[in-house]
């Protein structure tokens, strides 16, 4: 029986680095694939215990590298994903072939079991590239490997994070801040921490062939959170509902930044609710709960956008000798 070792792809971003401080904790042995060992490399080396963690630097979707990476591994996770595509192709590239690759080569190798990180909501988001290119790689995976867990998460939120960080640097600098569809579209945000529990249970247990929808205890509007945000750095705005044509042309504006505020893909996908479709059964059915709620895990990092930083709180207090 092989030792139990884990590939893990898309080490670098929030749910990866959370993910290795919680396995190589609980004395699991990471073989980390980077794209940049120089960039990532010292980040990612503080996030495991000595001796846990191996970084590997991998460019290209290179098969015989996999292969060799594949030979001496239990579990293969995948995390990578892209919210929007720096030249055309990327999303069936990232989404599509790659989780296909990996599955393929998780059966050659007879793994025991290989995780993948997909997205909620994507079922009926027909008119998204983004979408389109994820369901089409959990199929690729179902029909090569009997063995895989697809989590489909709602948004997934923490101090890395780039939502609830990005938003909070809008509101504090807008006066106005636009919103999409008035708004009303639903999320179910679940902390890191949360889907980090799920994936590190997942392992543990003897469950295989699953896929399962991963939320948090609430669902929120995009207004609600967008409030609660606001709540949270003590600021007041304007949200303002856009109508959609002149939302179409802002996408088309912002997706021309380096990194885009908004895309014409991200916006089409707004206009679907992101919370249990009830096509597939969620952690809660499956006996994972998420406790972390979202204004209370927010607070805990939004005094860096709060007028007085980290002392915000005292604000009103009489100043001590």
């Amino acid at each position: 029986m092989k030792q139990k070792e884990i590939l893990l792809f898309g080490a670098s971003g929030q749910i990866g680095r959370n993910l290795i401080r919680k396995l190589t904790k609980n004395n699991y042995k990471i073989t980390a694939v980077t794209r940049n060992i120089h960039r990532t490399g010292y980040i990612l080396k503080t996030q495991a215990n000595p001796g846990y963690l191996k970084l590997v630097e991998l460019k290209n979707f290179n098969g015989d590298k996999i292969d060799e990476l594949m030979k001496s591994v239990s579990i293969c996770i995948n995390l990578i994903g892209i919210l929007y595509e720096k030249s055309k192709g990327q999303f069936k590239l990232i989404h599509t072939d790659l989780p296909d690759l990996l599955s393929q080569k998780a059966k050659k190798y007879s793994l025991e079991k290989f995780i993948h990180l997909s997205a909620l909501g994507i079922e009926e988001s027909r008119d998204s590239k983004y979408a389109n290119s994820k369901l089409i790689g959990e199929k690729k995976i179902i029909k090569n490997f009997k063995n895989h867990i697809i989590l489909k998460p709602s948004i997934v939120y923490s101090v890395d994070d780039n939502f609830t960080t990005n938003f909070m640097s809008l509101l504090n600098i807008l006066p106005i801040m636009p919103i999409y569809y008035n708004g009303k579209t639903k999320f179910a945000p679940i902390h890191v921490t949360d889907l980090v529990d799920i994936i590190y249970n997942l392992i543990e247990s003897q469950n295989k062939s699953i896929i399962m929808e991963c939320v948090g205890p609430e669902v929120l509007s995009f207004k609600e959170i967008m409030q609660k945000l606001l709540n949270a750095i003590d600021k007041k705005r304007f949200l303002l509902p856009l109508p959609l044509p002149i939302a179409k042309l802002s996408a088309k504006i912002l997706q021309l930044f380096p990194k885009p505020l908004l895309t014409e893909d991200q916006l089409n996908l707004l206009k679907y609710d992101n919370c249990s479709s009830g096509i597939y059964k969620t952690n809660y059915d499956l006996g994972f709960q998420t406790t972390r709620k979202f204004d209370l895990e927010v607070e805990k990092y939004s005094y860096n956008w709060r007028s007085g930083g980290q002392y915000a709180k005292d604000n009103n207090l009489k100043k001590t000798k």
